[in-house]
C-alpha cells in the first residue's frame, strides 16, 4: 500500500478520481510501479484514501482503457507490460539514473481504447446516488433478482427498443458486471461442446476470454462486409461472434444483405446462434444510427450484447444481455444459481439516469464532443493523403491509417515516438496465428483535444513526411 500513497487536495478542483489516475499513471512511468505489480483492490485502496468505492473504480478504469494496468478476472488489477512507455512529466531523478532513450516522450497518446472521462456527468451521479442513498430502504443492500433488477431491465428494453431496434421483453435481459461476466454466463447456458467463429482482426479481449474458458474458437475470413459466410461454414462453428454496427477495430459497418446472410446460416440448423457484441452503435457522425442485427432477427437466433462502458465511463461496469427465448429455459435452470455482479445500487441508479433523460443528454453531448474531435483529426490527416488512406471514419472513437508508401506500422509508430506521438498498429489484434507484416495504425482520439489533435498531427508530418 505504501506505493499509492496518495495526497489528495479536495480543494483542487480537480476530481479526486483523477487525482488517483495521475499518481498511478505517473508511477508507471517513472518505474515506481514495475511489470507485474498487483494493485491494491479498489475497496481497500477507497479505504485507504477515505473516498467513495466508485471514484477508485473511475482511475482503475482509466488506467485499463489507456492499456497501463490489465484487469485479471478473479485476481485483481495489475501494471502492464510495455514498451516506450509515456511519460507525461519530466523525468525524476529515479528515471534519470537509467539509460535516456533518443526519443521526445509520449506528449499525446492516441490510444484507441480511451473515454473522454471530464465529460463525465459527475453531477447528475451524485444527485440520483444522494436521492437513492437518501431513501430509507434496506432492501438496496440484499440480492436481488440474479437477472438484474426489474426497473433497470425495464429502462434497457424500452432504450432497445427505441434506439436500436431491438424488441425484447425485460425478462429476456440479464445484467452482469462487464463484457466478461456475461461472455462466462454464456459459457454455462451453451456448454462446452461448441465451436465459435470469429473475425481476424477483432475484439482480442474476448478471443483471450473464450479461448481461456476452453472453448474452440476457429478464425472466419472478412471481406469488406464483415465476416464471410462461405468462410464461416467451413470452420464447422455453431456460433459466430461479430460486431455487425461497427467492427473493431476495422470499423466495418456490415451491410443488409450480410446481415440477411448471416441469420440465413443460423437458421438453417439448430442450434446456431450469433453473439452481437454492440458495444459503441451510440457515436456515429454521419446518417442515422445503424440497426442492430438483433433487430432483423424473427426467429430467435441472436444473442445481443450491449454496456455502458463506452458511452458513460469504463467504471461503471454493468453490461446487458438479451437472450432469444429459446435459451431463456437454460438460464433458469442453470444461469439462475448464479447471483448478479452488480450492485442493486449501481442498477437503480443507471436506470433513474436513463428515465430522467440524462443518458440522453449526455450521449448528444458526446457525440458532439467526439464528432469535433473526429472532423479535427480527418482534417488535420488530408496533407498525409499522399502516403496514406483513412479508413473507418464516421462512427466510434479510432481511424485507420492505411499506408501505401511502403511504410510499415512498426517504422510508422516508432517515427512517431521519436516526435512525442503514440500510435498504435493494427497486428496487435489479428488473432489465431496471423502474423505478417502491416502498413496500418489506429488512432483514438477519445482522449485527445482538438488542440493536441493539431499539435499532434505537425509532430507526425515530421515524423512521416
Amino acid at each position: 500500500m505504501n506505493d499509492l500513497t496518495i495526497v489528495l487536495d479536495g480543494k483542487s478542483g480537480v476530481p479526486l478520481y483523477e487525482q488517483i489516475y495521475y499518481h498511478i499513471k505517473n508511477e508507471i512511468t517513472e518505474g515506481g510501479l514495475p511489470f507485474g505489480k498487483r494493485l491494491p483492490s479498489t475497496r481497500k485502496l477507497a479505504k485507504f484514501l477515505q473516498v467513495s468505492r466508485t471514484t477508485v473504480d473511475l482511475a482503475y478504469e482509466q488506467l485499463v482503457s489507456e492499456g497501463y494496468v490489465e484487469a485479471r478476472p478473479c485476481k485483481g488489477y495489475y501494471v502492464c507490460e510495455l514498451e516506450g512507455i509515456c511519460s507525461l512529466r519530466p523525468e525524476s531523478p529515479r528515471a534519470r539514473r537509467k539509460p535516456k532513450q533518443q526519443d521526445a516522450g509520449c506528449l499525446y497518446d492516441f490510444s484507441p481504447r480511451g473515454v473522454d472521462l471530464n465529460s463525465f456527468p459527475l453531477g447528475a451521479w451524485r444527485k440520483i446516488s444522494k436521492e437513492i442513498l437518501m431513501e430509507d430502504n434496506t432492501r438496496f443492500f440484499q440480492l436481488g433478482d440474479p437477472a438484474g433488477e426489474w426497473e433497470l431491465r425495464c429502462t434497457i428494453a424500452d432504450y432497445l427498443h427505441q434506439a436500436r431496434g431491438v424488441s425484447a421483453e425485460p425478462e429476456q435481459i440479464i445484467v452482469g458486471a462487464g463484457n466478461d461476466f456475461l461472455h462466462m454466463l454464456l459459457r454455462v447456458l451453451l456448454g462446452n461442446r461448441r465451436v465459435l467463429a470469429m473475425e481476424s482482426p477483432t475484439y482480442r479481449k474476448a478471443y483471450e476470454l473464450f479461448e481461456s474458458l476452453s472453448c474452440t474458437v476457429k478464425i472466419a475470413g472478412m471481406d469488406e462486409s464483415g465476416m464471410r459466410i462461405d468462410s464461416l461454414e467451413e470452420t464447422g462453428a455453431d456460433l459466430a461472434y461479430v460486431m455487425p454496427s461497427h467492427q473493431y477495430p476495422l470499423g466495418i459497418v456490415m451491410p443488409v444483405k450480410r446481415r440477411m446472410q448471416l441469420l440465413e446460416w443460423a437458421a438453417r440448423k439448430e442450434g446456431r446462434y450469433i453473439i452481437e457484441d454492440d458495444y459503441d452503435s451510440e457515436f456515429r457522425y454521419r446518417g442515422k444510427p445503424i440497426p442492430a442485427l438483433a433487430g432483423y432477427d424473427r426467429q430467435g437466433k441472436v444473442i445481443y450484447i450491449g454496456t455502458f462502458s463506452k458511452s458513460i465511463a469504463p467504471a461503471i461496469r454493468v453490461s446487458y444481455m438479451v437472450l432469444p427465448e429459446g435459451l431463456m429455459e437454460k438460464y433458469n435452470e442453470r444461469g439462475r444459481r448464479i447471483s448478479s455482479t452488480v450492485s442493486r445500487v449501481d442498477q437503480l441508479l443507471i436506470a433513474r439516469f436513463l428515465n430522467e433523460g440524462y443518458y440522453e443528454r449526455h450521449l448528444n453531448k458526446m457525440r458532439a464532443v467526439y464528432k469535433s474531435r473526429h472532423d479535427t483529426l480527418l482534417e488535420a490527416m488530408k496533407p498525409f493523403r499522399k502516403i496514406l488512406t483513412v479508413s473507418g471514419e464516421n462512427a466510434g472513437v479510432h481511424l485507420l491509417l492505411n499506408f501505401h508508401n511502403g511504410m510499415t506500422e512498426q517504422e510508422a509508430a516508432d517515427r512517431a515516438w521519436t516526435k512525442g506521438v503514440k500510435v498504435y498498429g493494427l497486428s496487435r489484434y489479428y488473432v489465431g496465428g496471423v502474423s505478417q507484416e502491416r502498413q496500418t495504425v489506429i488512432l483514438g482520439y477519445a482522449n485527445v483535444t482538438e488542440d493536441a489533435i493539431k499539435e499532434a498531427a505537425g509532430r507526425l508530418a515530421q515524423a512521416w513526411l
